[in-house]
């Protein structure tokens, strides 16, 4: 019993190892497929609105962090001048505290700096991607537009409204060509200086019948206005009379 005990247990117990060696390189393959996923999703680039937004939030962040150690220097500051001659060692304190202070304040701003920087470049970069897109968006629009047209017919069409052009001028040139007689220009400038001339000895003619001006000089009109203002002190010196006989 014992040797078939053994014989029955040896294939077993292969069996088992076998299995627990599957086993473990199933979860081994299984475990650095998972870590070969992460690392896969780890590693890609994050894109330009996830950045942007992180770098707001950090700005954010600093900022905060700046007034609320400018708020703890003016603090610092006040303590020292209050201990400033009861308290020196309180007042040293107080400097001490704000030297530090002053320290983490200056590394903010260099580090706010550096990120607005970053910040600024990844706008423009994100800014200039959207432009390129567009940019390759319209040239495939114009190349279907002009896809569908054909050069020769293009020339072929341009001539076809330069002859047409031509013919339409021809044609105004034709209808405004006036019908009838032509006369000589030159003769009729002629007649009409000829007529200018009459005119002007007729004119000529009539003004030498015009009546002469009178050389004599012409009465004056004061000695009757002299007469009229006597003849009307005269009629008031009766009304007077007249007035006093009545009362």
């Amino acid at each position: 019993m014992s040797k078939v005990s053994k014989l029955f247990k040896g294939p077993s117990g292969s069996s088992s190892s076998s299995k627990s060696s599957s086993k473990s390189s199933s979860k081994s393959s299984s475990s650095s497929g998972s870590k070969s996923k992460h690392r896969s999703r780890s590693g890609a680039a994050p894109s330009p609105q996830e950045a942007l937004h992180r770098l707001r939030e950090t700005e954010a962040m600093l900022t905060k962090k700046q007034e609320y150690l400018e708020r703890k220097i003016e603090e610092e500051i006040m303590i020292a001048k209050k201990n400033g001659t009861r308290n020196k060692r309180a007042a040293l304190q107080a400097l001490k505290r704000k030297k530090r202070f002053e320290q983490q304040l200056t590394q903010i701003d260099g580090t706010l700096s550096t990120i607005e920087f970053q910040r600024e470049a990844l706008e423009n970069a994100n800014t200039n991607t959207e432009v390129l897109k567009n940019m390759s968006y319209a040239a495939k629009a114009i190349k279907g537009v002009h896809k569908n047209m054909d050069l020769d017919s293009i020339d072929s069409l341009m001539a076809d409204i330069t002859e047409q052009q031509e013919v339409a001028r021809e044609i105004s040139d034709a209808i405004s060509q006036p019908f009838g007689d032509e006369f000589d220009e030159d003769e009729l400038l002629a007649e009409l200086a000829e007529l200018e001339q009459e005119d002007l000895e007729e004119s000529m003619k009539n003004m030498s019948r015009l009546p002469s001006v009178p050389t004599t000089k012409l009465p004056s009109t004061r000695p009757s206005q002299r007469t009229t203002t006597k003849k009307r002190v005269e009629d008031e010196d009766d009304m007077k009379m007249l007035a006093a006989w009545a009362t």
